[in-house]
């Protein structure tokens, strides 16, 4: 384990941070569209950087028709050219600026996320996991990165970005580290999963200590901490409108280590990432080894980001030619093979299987019979998503939230699809959303499965943790897809239930049973991303304009050729 001390003085306060941010060029929006938005921003139309085309690989893709998506009701028809101005609320704002009456909950919210906050050399570098001191520790006192990212969010909204470039910075520093596992190198540009400081008071020093999975359970390299790095690193220029950050050279390395592994040629036929058990936001064995939707959707998310953030130098042409490519390939891939709906379903019903050659219709040979029963209940008539896993003889038909709603927020998903995974988080709400939003995957596995699954995980029983468990920091990400399709009412209704109870309850990690009507039985309290996650999720419904950090409009020339279905509505 590599370890960094620096000689510093101890100082536990908290700076005031100037909120003033500068803006840049950005296209004109018409905020008419958004509920309730009084005010109106007179811009100057104009191509941003933001806006760099994917055109420049021909494809041969025909449009898809026009969606009803793309009606009045669509809030967002141009989200990677929208700026969100600083801007304080929460606990700096007796009342918000759009006529909100602030939920008493906010401010208790931001009290604990501001205690939460960890220091290093006198600067606030991240927040830890939770700040329950009921239970050990294990490692809820760390600054995890996909953890900081609705907390980083939240800061940034608020006009408090200081916090978000610090971490930005010492994680890259970390990155730079010689990263060993049992005497086997792991890829230089692998970002930790977590980190922590050590103060030793005696000799006035700090101590920054990096998990990079070598203490985590299974000791999983985390795939996913690249990705969330370079969606925050371009958030946080979307929201400061300061690009000097990103254009760092050691931003702009840090960016080229993490693309290096993910782009590097290999057996894969495919143009998806092959990951193990444990890479991700479910971090125990639970059966997503191989392609699982949440790093596809998050890979495809980071690749959009490191498009407009790559500078056009020798180094960085290379970079975007080779992105570029692995959208238009991936993006046919997801759409094609990892999209389920009724007419899909009944298409896998009626597989022929031993196909061979490229005409084959049922391309990675699977099975009828392996057609979960719970599936074709859970199928609505209207509606759809993207399955959790594809490969050789392999359909995981799971539903993974997190892995959906990255997929609607990047534009992985096309509007259509979009829409269809809105109606049906409404058409199957008792299932992924009841008392407590929001069920990390459903459904559940359980009896013999969860033995063979899960290696009899005692954590991971049925409806708990990550096997159906219940999230409250979900409920920003489902804000936001809900705000960028046009449906903020399920928003505002998800919101509602976690009001009634979160913090009744001390702001537990997740919940457990069916409906989510239970603390989690090693819940910790106090948890930072679900205290984050709900004022990242009231703070765009307020404020909409705060999705143009984290969502990106449709690019048209990513539109494969689909077939339609019955869950489409032209």
């Amino acid at each position: 384990m590599s370890l960094l001390s620096v000689d510093v003085s101890q100082n536990g306060d908290i700076k005031n941070v100037d909120s003033s941010s500068s803006v840049f060029e950005m296209e004109e929006f018409d905020f008419s569209r958004l509920p309730d938005r009084p005010r109106t921003l007179n811009m100057e139309r104009q191509r941003s950087f933001d806006e760099r085309s994917l055109v420049d690989i021909p494809m041969g893709l025909s449009p898809l028709p026009p969606s009803r998506a793309d009606n009045f009701n669509r809030v967002l028809d141009h989200l990677d050219s929208i700026f969100s101005p600083s801007r304080r609320s929460g606990l700096n704002t007796p009342r918000s600026h759009f006529g909100y009456e602030p939920h008493p909950m906010t401010a208790e919210a931001w009290e604990t996320l501001r205690r939460s906050l960890v220091y290093f050399r006198g600067r606030p570098v991240g927040t830890i996991a939770a700040l329950d001191n009921s239970e050990e520790k294990v490692n809820y006192d760390q600054v995890f990165v996909r953890d900081f990212v609705p907390s980083a969010l939240a800061f940034l909204m608020n006009g408090e970005p200081e916090i978000v470039k610090n971490f930005i910075l010492k994680t890259l520093r970390l990155q730079s580290w010689e990263k060993k596992i049992d005497r086997f190198q792991l890829g230089e540009g692998v970002m930790p999963a977590s980190f922590k400081v050590l103060h030793d008071p005696v000799r006035n020093t700090e101590t920054l200590i990096a998990d990079f999975g070598e203490s985590a359970i299974g000791r999983v390299a985390p795939v996913d901490s690249g990705f969330w790095w370079i969606i925050l690193l371009r958030a946080y220029t979307k929201s400061t409108g300061d690009s000097s950050l990103a254009e760092m050279p050691e931003c702009q390395k840090g960016m080229r280590l993490i693309l290096s592994l993910c782009l590097s040629e290999g057996f894969n036929t495919f143009p998806t990432l092959l990951c193990a058990d444990g890479c991700c936001m479910i971090d125990r064995r639970m059966g997503v080894y191989g392609y699982p939707i949440e790093i596809q959707a998050l890979f495809f998310m980071a690749l959009r980001c490191a498009l407009v953030l790559l500078k056009q130098d020798a180094q960085g042409k290379d970079f975007i030619e080779r992105v570029m490519k692995r959208l238009h390939a991936l993006s046919y891939h997801m759409r094609n093979y990892f999209w389920l709906d009724l007419k899909q379903l009944n298409d896998i019903y009626r597989y022929k299987t031993e196909e061979y050659s490229h005409t084959a219709v049922n391309k990675f040979n699977v099975m009828p019979d392996s057609l979960p029963e719970w599936v074709f209940d859970f199928m609505p008539m209207h509606g759809g998503y993207f399955i959790g896993n594809v490969g050789p003889s392999k359909m995981d038909f799971r539903w993974f939230c997190l892995g959906n709603c990255i997929a609607i927020l990047s534009s992985l998903a096309t509007p259509e699809q979009a829409t269809a995974i809105m109606d049906l988080i409404e058409s199957r709400w008792e299932e992924l959303v009841g008392d407590m939003p929001l069920k990390v995957c459903y459904p559940a596995i359980e009896n013999h499965e969860w033995r063979i699954v899960t290696g009899c995980d005692p954590k991971n029983t049925r409806w708990s943790y990550h096997n159906g468990g219940s999230w409250p920091v979900l409920l920003w990400l489902l804000t936001a897809a809900c705000i960028k399709t046009g449906r903020p009412q399920i928003a505002r209704r998800a919101i509602e239930l976690a009001e009634a109870r979160l913090s009744k309850d001390g702001w537990p990690e997740y919940y457990d049973g069916k409906l989510g009507r239970y603390i989690g039985k090693q819940a910790r309290r106090y948890q930072t991303w679900s205290i984050s996650g709900y004022l990242v999720a009231k703070m765009m419904l307020e404020d909409p304009s705060h999705l143009g950090m984290v969502a990106h409009e449709e690019d048209k020339q990513l539109k494969p050729v689909l077939k339609r279905s019955s869950s489409w509505t032209f």
